[in-house]
């Protein structure tokens, strides 16, 4: 038995900086074949445009209602789940899936009422390090390691064809009821936060806040956090920038005594 349509509906994929617009033609025809039909494109070369229209064969629906944003940020902002299509590790090491697995997690998570985002970068460089820092987890396909070049249309349709080959099996297992999912907006929101207490505190001491900061996202994206920890978060910072002020005004006061 298939799967509820819905959970589809709540299936996106984003391109980012997509150089070649034929590319986004194929990759919306790519989707379209597999009943996924929700394209975002992030700061793409040329869009629209003729040769995008041509090689989507048909998918000018797709086109046509696909998104456009200039950063990524608003592309994923209401986005629970981010799963990156990416060749290699990065600086910061993320659990890699294999389509197939990558698509029972996308299933389960978008059957749960999340919103769900594939990610997929420049078709000469990837995912940049930055882009991958909003990613869950990274899925990576199994190529020949002699050849493992796969044009971007060809990375879509691969996963495309694995999320609907699980949804026609509808043999995904159920997440367990849980509190609201914290989306990226509200993640991106603590993050800053967080940089910002650490600042306050002192925590650095000569380190570099860029790597600490990395690795710090990395462990709340592995954590999966609902609405409420991540409210509990943004108190426990809110506290520590407090107590920190304190103590330099307590500092100064002692300074200047």
């Amino acid at each position: 038995m298939t799967l509820n349509a819905d959970a589809l509906a709540r299936i996106r994929c984003v391109l980012a900086s997509t150089s070649h617009p034929g590319n986004i033609g194929s990759a919306a025809r790519a989707l379209r074949t597999m009943g996924l039909q929700r394209l975002v494109l992030v700061s793409p070369h040329a869009f629209p445009h003729e040769q995008a229209t041509a090689l989507a064969a048909g998918a000018i629906e797709v086109l046509e209602r696909a998104q456009v944003h200039a950063s990524l940020e608003p592309a994923l902002a209401d986005c629970h789940l981010v799963l990156g299509a990416t060749a290699r590790r990065r600086g910061v090491e993320l659990d890699e899936l294999d389509p197939r697995a990558a698509a029972q997690r996308v299933l389960a998570a978008s059957l749960a009422g999340q919103q769900v985002a594939l990610l997929f970068g420049n078709e000469q460089s990837g995912l940049s390090n930055e882009e991958i820092q909003h990613c869950h987890a990274a899925i990576t396909i199994p190529t020949d390691p002699d050849y493992g070049s796969l044009n971007l249309a060809q990375a879509v349709q691969v996963v495309a064809w694995e999320v609907r080959e699980a949804w026609l099996a509808g043999n995904v297992p159920l997440a367990p009821p849980r509190d609201p999912p914290a989306d990226a907006a509200q993640l991106d929101a603590l993050f800053e936060h967080l940089a910002r207490t650490l600042d306050a505190i002192d925590f650095h001491k000569g380190r570099s806040p860029e790597m600490i900061l990395q690795r710090l996202r990395r462990v709340f994206l592995r954590a999966d956090l609902d609405q409420r920890e991540v409210r509990v978060l943004h108190g426990i910072c809110a506290d520590a920038m407090r107590m920190a002020r304190l103590a330099v005004a307590r500092s100064e006061s002692i300074g200047g005594g």
